[in-house]
């Protein structure tokens, strides 16, 4: 099968390709899925690039793409709960990439019916950015109807689903962005948004129960003078200093990174459905211009999830 792998660290030009590799070997607990789609995150670019060394070069090369979505092929021995042909949308183990490719192996436990109102393409860019932002306001922040949220990067993947299921969670969100984004994002939910290129978000009035970080940096130093005594601080990126800090503005600091889950992306996809959660897409590449795919993604240009399609 065809499948898009990194050599060794490196150039995106010059250590990723497309070339002609083993099916992925079928667990007792796994699906095969056929990928119609699978959407560029950060993270694959950022391995690739060295700028993450989370492997050793032995570990090459490796097999690029985290998130997808597609169709059920086969179906591991200890399987239940689903069929061939059902259609589905994950979120694959960190250890088990591959999902830029024609077929994928992975664990029935991180896998998901995908939305019924979303296309292939929609699905693959929803699992990453929900269950980050998802677990991010539920278990993270623990968050509760009528609190104040402010959304740093609200106009990003990360953050745009981040405003979405806070509206749907009763919170009164504020979300950071450029002026060209604040319409798109109070259609998501967004009740204020705050633009970053030309006004400071601490000398505008309020204070925040929750903070949710997606940009980092700066941003989060100065975010802890807006939040209410006894808040959370939630970042994606990591929090430096975070103890100190935390005691110092009396505040909760929680760094994370999301973990696959299947059973909450089943929950997503009723909210996907239901009309709550919508997913933005940017571009789509065929799978022999991954590297293309990749690029796009790092540029920071991207306005919505780059995805890559076997089918496209």
């Amino acid at each position: 099968m065809r499948a898009a792998i990194s050599e060794s660290y490196g150039k995106i030009e010059d250590v990723v390709r497309v070339s002609t590799v083993d099916e992925p070997d079928l667990r007792p607990t796994d699906l095969l899925v056929e990928v119609r789609a699978a959407s560029v995150n950060p993270i694959d670019w950022l391995i690739v690039t060295g700028y993450m060394r989370v492997l050793s070069e032995a570990a090459f090369p490796l097999r690029l793409g985290s998130d997808g979505a597609g169709v059920v092929r086969s179906v591991g021995s200890e399987v239940t709960g689903f069929d061939v042909g059902d259609h589905v949308y994950f979120r694959v183990a960190p250890d088990r990439t591959g999902t830029f490719a024609e077929l994928v192996a992975v664990d029935a436990a991180l896998v998901a019916r995908a939305p019924a109102s979303a296309s292939f393409v929609e699905a693959a860019g929803i699992p990453l950015v929900a269950l980050t932002a998802w677990q991010g306001l539920t278990e993270q922040a623990e968050v509760s109807a009528g609190q104040r949220l402010l959304v740093h990067g609200g106009a990003g993947a990360v953050g745009a689903a981040a405003v979405q299921l806070a509206r749907h969670l009763g919170l009164h969100v504020t979300a950071t962005a450029a002026a060209e984004d604040a319409a798109w994002l109070q259609g998501l939910g967004a009740d204020r948004v705050i633009d970053y290129r030309t006004q400071a978000f601490e000398d505008v009035p309020g204070e925040y129960d929750v903070v949710f970080d997606t940009v980092g940096g700066d941003t989060q130093k100065r975010s802890y003078t807006v939040l209410a005594r006894g808040g959370t601080l939630v970042s994606i990126l990591g929090a430096p200093d975070a103890e100190h800090l935390g005691q110092l503005f009396g505040v909760r600091v929680r760094p994370f990174f999301m973990r696959p889950d299947g059973g909450q992306l089943a929950r997503i996809a009723e909210l996907v459905d239901a009309g709550a959660l919508r997913s933005r897409v940017d571009s789509v590449f065929s799978l022999e211009d991954v590297r293309e795919a990749l690029t796009r993604s790092a540029s920071g240009h991207a306005k919505g999830k780059v995805i890559v399609s076997a089918q496209a």
